[in-house]
């Protein structure tokens, strides 16, 4: 009886073993829903990610909201420093892997149903926060997946917000009551935690803005409340401190931008930031094969960042080029995109000239380059000769290899060339065939402008 029993308590242990391994295994993404802690408590777990670790109320927002006698974690890859002595109650959830401690899996410790994410220098106001879950359960329509309440004395501002990915562009603009796709101003965010672990980033860092930009690509509604949170009254920082708030937030929402594939913001004011690259950083885009850029593959065009770097040259180029009296036009799936659009192809990565041979010598920068030395001109634009043929190529800078080719052929009557004509490009005026039309269905076929072969011009 007794060996019978110890096989028993064996088997148990070793199922429970393989089971433990399974769910390790299977990791936080697995379907089995039986290895995960339940979810299915009431309450709210409030979440305080948006902080700093200096000049910061970590303490007392933690105090405020853990007097409410729910859940309270205080979410940070590391643990604050200096250290401070949290509130009883309050649980540290630690992000940053560790070579000697298990995966961080916050998905797992959090077992209410709803989760809601706390700025920094909130006060807690008893029964706002049942309230938000109210206002995202009793939606009849099921579109609300957020609701957003503001921090102080001032209403949240709605915002529409449209997530262009193809364009790997964000607008804001005005929005309407019932359409929000973010807010502006300081706010508590309550959504149901299934959905928060639903998204790639969610706890990624400015909290707002990562979870704004998430749920706009994914559909969700937004629903704003009247009643506000308390804001602490708090010494203003130091200017040391403001300054190195500013470059933290401004970091963080670099790394936010590029983890979610975004090179420019347009905000509701129409100022634009950009997270791309530059003049003194590498193209976005790797060496391009069978003429089909990589990000063509992930149903991208070319990031905005490229496109103005493009311009950009475009306009120095053909300067330089009128200046010598390098006679010049447009070539190509340029002048397909000048017709179209009066601009570069979206998903177009250089930008096409033609120019006649025997002007090679009258500008400085193409002469030099046909002798074979690649040159820098005064405003950091790079001429050399191309390594793959009989042309020129000139590149945003040594460093960003975006570029204009220069075709020294014409391999078409020339009568399209007599005369040249004006036409607009790339946000200036640049020379172009005469009877654009005609050349283009020469040389690409009939209805090459109306009908684009994507992804080739």
């Amino acid at each position: 009886m007794r060996l019978k029993l110890f096989r028993a308590a064996l088997a148990l242990a070793i199922g429970l073993n393989l089971l433990l391994l399974f769910c390790a295994w299977r990791g936080p993404n697995g379907s089995s829903a039986s290895c995960r802690p339940p979810r299915g408590l009431p309450g709210v777990t409030v979440l305080l990610r948006d902080f700093e670790d200096f000049e910061n109320d970590l303490l007392g927002t933690a105090r405020s909201f853990a007097s409410l006698a729910g859940p309270v974690m205080v979410v940070a890859e590391t643990p604050p420093y200096p250290p401070l002595p949290l509130p009883p109650g309050v649980d540290l959830l630690l992000l940053h892997p560790e070579a000697d401690q298990p995966p961080p899996h916050p998905e797992l410790r959090i077992r209410t149903r709803h989760v809601a994410l706390i700025p920094d220098g909130t006060r807690a106001l008893p029964g706002l926060l049942e309230r938000m879950r109210k206002a995202l359960e009793e939606d009849s329509t099921g579109a609300t997946r957020m609701v957003a309440a503001p921090v102080g004395p001032t209403p949240l501002r709605c915002l529409d917000l449209r997530l262009e990915a193809r364009r790997w562009t964000a607008r804001y603009g005005a929005g309407t009551p019932g359409s929000c796709g973010a807010v502006e101003g300081p706010a508590v965010l309550l959504l149901r935690t299934r959905d928060l672990f639903l998204l790639p980033f969610p706890l990624a860092r400015p909290v707002p803005v990562a979870l704004f930009l998430q749920a706009a690509l994914r559909g969700w509604g937004l629903h704003i409340m009247a009643a506000a949170f308390p804001a602490a009254r708090r010494p203003p920082l130091s200017p040391h401190g403001r300054w190195k708030s500013q470059n933290l937030a401004e970091n963080r929402r670099r790394r936010l931008m590029g983890e979610l594939g975004v090179k420019l913001e347009v905000l509701a004011n129409g100022q634009e930031r950009w997270y791309g690259c530059g003049k003194e950083t590498p193209r976005c885009f790797g060496t391009v094969h069978a003429r089909t850029p990589q990000y063509l593959l992930s149903d991208r065009w070319t990031p905005p960042c490229c496109l103005r770097a493009l311009r950009e040259t475009t306009r120095h180029v053909t300067e330089a080029l009128e200046a010598a009296g390098v006679r010049y036009w447009l070539e190509g799936g340029s002048l397909l995109g000048a017709v179209r659009l009066g601009d570069i192809i979206p998903w177009d990565y250089d930008v096409d000239l033609g120019i006649y041979r025997e002007d090679l010598g009258k500008c400085r920068w193409l002469a030099a380059a046909a002798a074979g030395e690649a040159v820098e001109d005064p405003q950091g634009f790079l001429w050399e000769k191309a390594s793959e043929g009989e042309f020129y190529r000139v590149h945003y800078s040594r460093t960003n290899r975006l570029h204009v080719d220069l075709w020294p052929d014409v391999e078409f009557p020339e009568s399209f060339l007599v005369p040249r004509v004006p036409m607009a490009f790339a946000g200036g005026t640049v020379m172009a065939p005469n009877e654009a039309r005609r050349f283009l269905e020469l040389k690409f076929g009939p209805g090459a402008i109306e009908n684009p072969e994507y992804p080739n011009p």
